[in-house]
């Protein structure tokens, strides 16, 4: 049974795109007024930043210019992922790219020039235009890399090339990775990407479990030579820029961007690995047990302790628990979020074609969107709260700050998103008190915020970091070898409590944030603060509420160990992240002991 056509899918589980603009004949005349503002401001502008004033006063064009294209990107790569082999939105998107190229290599002389200026000059843009100050910041960053300007040029103009393997890969992921259904016991069962990452692998029936997962292996396997080659053109292609600007490694380069030092990177794998990961092989052999399983294998992880025990799931259910769950956040956020659901913000369905997964992205000055398969089981739910985090993050930026100051680091991007993940398990916590329904609501949290979040996210951080000291040393990589260094980071974690073998190895394909630079690993990164945070409201109560509400409006005002700070949390050590996995530790030590407590 294939996923229906994205024509034959109910128009209110997706979302309304004319929001941005009304039809594709507004979209295309925008696309050259873009042009039109972006002559002008070449015109007005180039060979003329030499002072502190003239650089703020190119500061307002240059963001009408920015929202703009913010709009234009939207409406082009929002229809484009709900349906990828759809050749209509596809060639939006490359209308758009390829003015977007146009564009970012007129407007490259912007900052080549503010970077002539001395430190001082820039340092007096921030006094006059308070609002832009964090830009000072980057200038001061940037300043010791930057190239020529006509390299910057070329450099920019190859932009649609640059994100060329990303969309190589979920184009191929969402429209050629194809899984034939499958039979168990007499009944058949509909197979694809989307139905195996959002149902198959927490089946709590291990033979369709099992099926399942060899067949999605089975079909990444056929994939994986195209999509290492692909890959490789990726991180050689970051290697290379990294080269360029003259850093010592791709980790350097791409962690630049963050404001983020090696050591703070580095800290969360290892720390995660070498503590957290004891912790979760006694919860998995608990797993194991409880399951009566000879063994646990790798596409057993996801499953529930308890899969007879849950809360219904509709959609409905879900409005209604976040709506409870985010109280304690106030009316105010509440309010901004409620929106979401009456004028379509989501894409809820999944249809052939559709991008897998989840993610939030918000058009400067407009409602946010939401892109997730919903297919009524708890873990939609944790998606949902999740990405509605990320939304209320950017409606709090966007309010506060101009377009230029409203992207906060990755380091802190994750935060926002896992908070609220935190306080539906709270909710949940907070209904019965008996021991099945206390045990739920932990396992619940560790395996829909922590597992993803911590563990999953972690370990292909892990994985990458691997993949680019191969880099680093000039060596290069096939399928093969990318398998063999997933297995190796999922052993070192796992130990003898799972069985990793070549199919759990090729979990490598399954992720596009690979094409994203250093992006896994800074899901356990805001993971960390946003727990802080949490145990800081569950002790201080509406204190550490106004703190978290003042970090979620900042964007880019701070760098991230002081935006950190804001919210009550010190990253400068090792301590908020052992603190997290101290909590985890309790938590699991909570699950045994309910669990006994339930089996007397």
């Amino acid at each position: 049974m294939a996923l229906p056509k994205r024509k034959d899918v109910p128009k209110e589980l997706t979302w309304d795109v004319t929001a941005i603009y009304a039809d594709d004949s507004d979209f295309y005349t925008d696309l050259e007024v873009a042009k039109t503002l972006t002559q002008e401001f070449v015109t007005n502008y180039q060979g003329k930043l030499n002072s502190a004033t003239k650089i703020v006063a190119a500061l307002k064009p240059l963001e009408v210019i920015e929202t703009k294209l913010s709009w234009l990107s939207h409406y082009a790569f929002l229809q484009q992922a709900s349906d990828m082999t759809d050749p209509h939105f596809n060639q939006l998107l490359r209308d758009f790219s390829h003015t977007e190229a146009e564009i970012s290599a007129q407007l490259t002389f912007f900052e080549n020039e503010v970077l002539t200026n001395d430190v001082e000059t820039l340092e007096t843009v921030g006094k006059l235009d308070t609002a832009h100050a964090n830009l000072v910041r980057t200038w001061k960053r940037s300043k010791k890399h930057l190239l020529a300007p006509e390299v910057e040029q070329v450099l920019a103009s190859l932009n649609p090339v640059f994100a060329g393997q990303e969309n190589l890969y979920t184009t191929a992921r969402a429209a050629d990775f194809d899984m034939p259904d499958f039979e168990v016991d007499g009944a058949k069962y509909p197979m694809s990407f989307v139905l195996y990452e959002n149902t198959y692998q927490y089946h709590p029936n291990p033979k369709v479990r099992h099926k399942a997962h060899k067949i999605f292996s089975d079909v990444l396997r056929q994939h994986q030579n195209t999509i290492a080659a692909n890959y490789y053109n990726q991180v050689l292609k970051e290697k290379t820029m990294a080269t360029m600007r003259g850093f010592d490694s791709v980790i350097d380069y791409l962690l630049d961007n963050q404001e983020v030092s090696r050591e703070m990177f580095d800290r969360q794998i290892d720390l995660i690995i070498n503590q957290l990961g004891p912790i979760m092989q006694k919860y998995v052999k608990l797993i194991q047990s409880e399951h009566g399983l000879d063994k646990m294998t790798y596409s057993d992880l996801q499953i529930a302790l308890d899969p007879d025990f849950t809360y219904p799931t509709s959609l409905d259910d879900a409005k209604k628990y976040m709506t409870e769950a985010l109280k304690p956040l106030g009316s105010d956020y509440l309010n901004s979020l409620m929106p979401a659901f009456k004028e379509r913000w989501i894409d809820f369905v999944a249809n052939t074609g559709k991008e897998s997964g989840g993610f939030e992205t918000t058009p400067y000055g407009l409602h946010p969107y939401i892109l997730m398969s919903w297919t009524d089981t708890l873990p939609d739910a944790y998606t949902l709260v999740h990405e509605l985090g990320h939304a209320g993050n950017f409606i709090a930026i966007n309010k506060h700050n101009p377009i230029l100051a409203g992207e906060p680091s990755l380091y802190l991007i994750e935060a926002p998103s896992t908070y609220n993940e935190l306080l539906l398990t709270h909710y949940f916590e907070s209904q019965n008190p008996n021991s099945r329904a206390l045990r739920f609501a932990y396992t619940t949290m560790l395996t829909n915020t922590y597992f993803h979040n911590f563990i999953t996210h972690l370990l292909e951080a892990a994985y990458q970091r691997e993949v680019y000291r191969l880099i680093d040393a000039g060596q290069g990589f096939d399928g093969a070898k990318l398998t063999e260094i997933k297995m190796q980071v999922q052993k070192q974690f796992w130990g003898d409590a799972v069985d990793i073998d070549e199919d759990a190895g090729l979990t490598w394909m399954r992720q596009s944030h690979y094409y994203m630079g250093l992006y896994s690993y800074t899901y356990s990164a805001g993971l960390t603060i946003s727990t802080q945070a949490y145990l800081q409201y569950l002790d201080e109560g509406q204190t550490a509420i106004d703190r978290w509400l003042e970090f979620l409006a900042l964007g880019d005002q701070k760098a991230p160990l002081e935006a950190a700070k804001i919210a009550g949390v010190d990253v400068s050590t090792k301590e908020p992240l052992e603190n997290t996995i101290a909590f985890l530790g309790q938590t699991v030590e909570k699950i045994i002991k309910l669990t006994k407590e339930i089996k007397a």
